[in-house]
């Protein structure tokens, strides 16, 4: 398939955003619902746990978030969360 990857990313340890979900870019092929992952969060992007919720197979025109502005997953958890 020509497209991306995006998942949809709960962080459900920090009380700020729990019960939120963030779109990323992901680039790992494991990537699955349930799966623990390590983005970036917030403006200072700190790196944080998530567990992906939703993941979606789009081309750039149906992006869920614009692809010059998405973060991206920096890594999978070698568990799910």
């Amino acid at each position: 398939m020509n497209g991306y990857t995006f998942v949809s990313v709960e962080f459900p340890d920090d009380p700020a955003v729990k019960g939120n979900t963030y779109w990323y870019l992901c680039e790992f092929p494991e990537a699955d619902i349930g799966v623990g992952v390590i983005a970036p969060l917030g403006s200072h992007n700190r790196l944080s746990e998530g567990v992906i919720r939703r993941v979606m197979f789009a081309e750039k025109k149906y992006a869920p978030y614009p692809l010059d502005k998405i973060k991206r997953i920096q890594a999978i958890r070698a568990s799910g969360i």
